[in-house]
């Protein structure tokens, strides 16, 4: 008797740790809401702090080839936002922050196999930046610093494909929050100068870096003239509605198995809190 209670006991703590952990009971968010998938890296993980920012490249093709095969349409955020009246169920906007080398490298091959779009955020002066220590001094390891990023000819190549659009993560990283006006100008609107000049093309999508930014952030980056902006918040919204320069997304983890991957494109968020 002692033994089936303590067994009982155990199939009840996993059974709830299971369903706290991935809230499989919730119900899916209304699938005429695009997803907006946030990734950083495309690589293995092989030691080091941030995990979580690099999906292998086996996972992000079996992630992309379900969507594909499930009936999922690629939109990049410019598209997303110009035909946000019109946009079919399931609907999906890839988005990679920073522009890390492996986006081209790993992830644009999969984006040709399976002909769908995406977009990348750049900073503009990204090579031998350390960014990270801007959110928490404690991240001064330099462990992102010494990743390679993408070169302008890369850059170019993706832009070429027709997949790929390149968005804006600011000059150099910085936490905006922490800036004065002319500092915030500069990351906001400088990098879509810059970015424009240097590729020619119309850059309309901006992202705020480590997810911080306020309503001044928000004022310049409408007037500088982007169509959006999407922040690191956890969620699924109704773009025809929500504020376009406060958009969510959601978070795919190199830390994230299968099952969370599916059931974040459900609701947003794998478990009661991620």
């Amino acid at each position: 008797m002692q033994m089936w209670f303590s067994v009982t006991l155990l199939i009840v703590g996993l059974f709830l740790y299971f369903s706290y952990r991935y809230t499989w009971w919730k119900k899916a968010v209304d699938y005429r809401y695009p997803r907006i998938l946030m990734y950083h890296m495309i690589k293995q993980h092989q030691g080091g702090k941030f995990k979580g920012l690099r999906v292998s490249p086996a996972m992000f093709e079996k992630q992309v080839k379900y969507l594909v095969e499930n009936g999922w349409h690629f939109f990049t955020m410019s598209e997303l936002i110009e035909k946000k009246e019109s946009l079919p169920e399931k609907s999906v906007a890839l988005t990679f922050d920073d522009g890390y080398e492996d986006n081209y490298t790993h992830a644009f091959a999969i984006l040709q196999k399976y002909d769908v779009k995406a977009t990348i955020y750049i900073v503009v002066d990204r090579h031998g930046r350390e960014w990270s220590s801007r959110r928490k001094a404690k991240n001064n390891s330099g462990e992102l610093m010494q990743e390679p990023k993408l070169t302008d000819v890369q850059i170019e190549e993706m832009l070429a494909s027709g997949l790929v659009e390149i968005g804006s993560h600011t000059m150099t990283h910085d936490n905006l929050t922490t800036l004065d006006t002319e500092g915030k100008k500069r990351e906001i609107i400088a990098s879509k100068e810059m970015i424009e000049k240097t590729f020619g093309m119309v850059c309309n999508s901006f992202c705020y870096p480590f997810g911080l930014f306020d309503d001044e952030d928000r004022k310049w980056v409408e007037k500088a003239g982007y169509t959006n902006a999407t922040t690191t918040q956890a969620g699924i919204d109704d773009v025809t509605t929500a504020d376009p320069y406060r958009l969510k997304r959601i978070t795919v983890s190199g830390k994230d198995n299968f099952l969370a991957f599916r059931l974040k494109l459900r609701t947003g968020k794998r478990g009661v809190k991620k």
